[in-house]
């Protein structure tokens, strides 16, 4: 079985979205495996994805016992992914939000990389589906951690991202404190701080829910103050620590 590219995808409730991602997954140019993190969907989806996983020995299932948040989901499959001796791993949304035709993008970019960020923002704004209200807030939020920290991301929020071991390795986590959206900031900028080096690869992001926003207050506050931790924990320097031998 293929050890070097796997796509991690959190679900809770993606019972009709599952076979079609696993479907086009499957269908690529290039060879990918697929870890379903089930938070104990209400609609099954965990049984659906063992089903699959039956018939399809690139298709796997971790089962977590309750949802508790998508930064817990995903450090679980990177735990996962790690011990099973992965090169390439993969975040990325199961409702088709994050197009599965753009992973050769990634491979091609993590060549040189060793964290790849797709970008809605970079060379013009790439947003399907999105009020003017929640555009301006992502993108407000994109600036408000580049002043902060330094960090020269220009989607620090964004969840397609494809990270070489090396990188996870770099990281305790155990310890990654957040849990919303500044999961994605708190990954990415503890990955730059070490020198790691940082590509980044346009996208097209499609909500498939218009009107309908996560961004909950508790979510913005979180990272609101993520962004200053970070700062400290970097001892105040809006730069990175020198790269990492090669």
């Amino acid at each position: 079985m293929n050890r070097e590219t796997i796509i991690i995808v959190p679900t809770y409730n993606e019972r009709e979205n599952l076979p079609l991602l696993v479907d086009r997954l499957m269908k690529l140019p290039v060879a990918v495996d697929l870890l379903v993190v089930d938070d104990n969907s209400p609609d099954g989806t965990g049984k659906l994805a063992d089903e699959i996983a039956v018939n399809n020995s690139r298709v796997h299932v971790l089962h977590r016992p309750q949802k508790a948040g998508l930064g817990r989901a995903y450090c679980a499959g990177f735990e996962w992914a790690l011990a099973q001796g992965y090169e390439f791993i993969f975040e990325m949304d199961g409702d088709f939000s994050h197009n599965p035709d753009e992973i050769p993008n990634f491979l091609r970019a993590i060549e040189t990389a060793d964290l790849v960020v797709g970008t809605r923002y970079k060379k013009g704004i790439r947003v399907i589906n999105w009020p003017l209200k929640r555009l301006m807030l992502s993108m407000g939020a994109a600036k408000y951690v580049q002043v902060v920290t330094g960090m020269p991301v220009t989607d620090p929020t964004g969840g397609f991202k494809c990270f070489r071991r090396q990188a996870l390795e770099s990281i305790d986590l155990k310890r990654i404190e957040s849990n919303g959206y500044s999961f994605q900031i708190e990954m990415t900028h503890k990955i730059w701080r070490h020198g790691m080096r940082i590509g980044e690869v346009p996208i097209v992001f499609t909500d498939r829910f218009q009107g309908t926003s996560k961004m909950a207050p508790g979510i913005i506050y979180e990272a609101i103050f993520m962004v200053w931790r970070l700062l400290y924990q970097n001892g105040f320097r809006r730069w990175p620590r020198p790269s990492v031998p090669r």
